[in-house]
């Protein structure tokens, strides 16, 4: 797929009700698929969060219609030890890929993306924690050149299963993903990762 996919900072408050409706359809669709994923209500206050620190991004297609979004963050979660060096890397979070454009990689370009931020934050790795009772999303990361780090044992919390790769690897398939750097983060990248 050739199409060209603008990312954007989210910035605004149309942006955060915009994320917020992606991750309800994103939710509904995985409990259409029996999957217990993100089956609560918006946790408002860490979308609105993360776009104040300017790490909220949101994908457009070249009509500037929403067809993603994705949170990078320099902040860890606990999930991560103070052996893993969890200031080496960018973490993803809440990756959303809108019903008209699946299927055509446009997560694993987002991937590559923010594969590119991290080496240019200097960063070694990408990493993220997935939902623990989603083998099919395991296989995703799997897929797309991630190796899984660790599960954790924490019975009550649903995340946690740990992947990592290294920042320079691409797997270069999906749109070629363009970034607007037009609009500036308005707060601190790399404060606490809050419950999600």
């Amino acid at each position: 797929m050739t199409e060209r996919v603008r990312v954007r900072r989210a910035s605004t408050e149309d942006d955060i009700v915009e994320v917020a409706a992606m991750w309800t359809r994103a939710a509904a669709w995985l409990r259409g698929k029996c999957l217990d994923q993100w089956q609560y209500p918006v946790k408002w206050e860490n979308i609105r969060r993360t776009v104040a620190d300017g790490t909220c991004w949101l994908a457009t297609d070249r009509d500037n219609r929403a067809i993603g979004t994705i949170t990078v963050e320099f902040a860890a979660d606990p999930y991560w030890d103070p052996s893993d060096d969890p200031d080496n890397a960018l973490y993803i979070h809440r990756m959303v890929v809108e019903a008209p454009a699946r299927g055509n990689e446009l997560g694993s370009a987002l991937l590559d993306w923010a594969a590119r931020r991290a080496r240019k934050a200097g960063k070694a790795w990408l990493r993220l924690d997935a939902w623990k009772s989603n083998p099919a999303l395991h296989q995703y990361y799997l897929d797309r050149g991630f190796t899984l780090v660790r599960i954790d044992n924490n019975p009550a919390d649903p995340s946690g299963v740990c992947f990592q790769r290294p920042a320079t690897v691409e797997i270069h398939t999906g749109p070629d993903v363009t970034e607007d750097n037009t609009i500036e983060p308005r707060g601190t990248p790399g404060v606490t990762q809050g419950q999600r």
